[in-house]
């Protein structure tokens, strides 16, 4: 699933984002209105999740805006403002939910969840290479009908070999798509999560799925694409 978050505070949408991410889901992060409004305008996204209090435009300006342009998508709305009228405000100006600060991650979680279930967002379909079974929204994986016991960390790098399965996945977009590290100093612990996988994974027995290709990075293909 995917989460555009609307939040100025950069420390507040570094926490909010890494704990999405944590849970499965992707996730855009802008700061303002405006640029909120340029990524709908590009991409589809399953809820929006928007802080009242943004430079320019504030929240519930934004969510009028996007109503009248016709994003169907929900809206949470998260604000400091708890009186009644305020609440008010946001729900009339097209927020689905509305979640005062401060609160709990597991609650801004089941909101985000309640409001998929309510829009009807259908369940991503399973990734599949060979015999490896990824499910998306349960963060599950299996091996010839054998369930994998795998860390959030270990299924997020699984997902990201798995969907570009046959291409080379690079430290470096390992190191920016996990660990939302530039910087390529984490080759240590790139490797130590590799080693990690390929033991659930490539049991003894199985035909290794999960290849090291030297000097550039890693890949998944099935066992008949056996050309390095």
């Amino acid at each position: 699933m995917r989460v555009l978050l609307v939040e100025d505070d950069s420390k507040a949408a570094r926490l909010l984002a890494w704990g999405f991410e944590e849970e499965g889901f992707a996730v855009d992060a802008v700061a303002t209105a405006e640029d909120c409004s340029s990524r709908l305008a590009r991409d589809q996204y399953d809820v929006i999740v928007v802080d009242w209090m943004l430079p320019g435009k504030d929240g519930r300006s934004l969510c009028s805006d996007l109503r009248r342009q016709g994003v169907q998508a929900p809206i949470l709305m998260l604000t400091a403002r708890d009186a009644l009228e305020d609440r008010i405000a946001g729900l009339n100006a097209g927020a689905d939910d509305y979640l005062t600060k401060p609160f709990a991650f597991e609650e801004l979680l089941a909101r985000t969840h309640a409001l998929l279930r309510r829009s009807g967002t259908t369940r991503r379909p399973q990734l599949v290479v060979a015999d490896l079974v990824l499910n998306p929204d349960g963060q599950q994986a299996s091996r010839n009908g054998r369930e994998l016991n795998l860390t959030r960390r270990e299924f997020a790098i699984l997902q990201l070999l798995v969907r570009q399965s046959g291409q080379v996945v690079t430290r470096a977009q390992l190191a920016l798509q996990i660990w939302k590290n530039k910087r390529l100093g984490i080759d240590n612990l790139i490797d130590a999560h590799i080693r990690n996988l390929r033991r659930k994974v490539d049991t003894p027995g199985a035909i290794p799925l999960i290849r090291t290709m030297r000097g550039r990075g890693f890949r998944i293909a099935p066992p008949l694409d056996a050309d390095e």
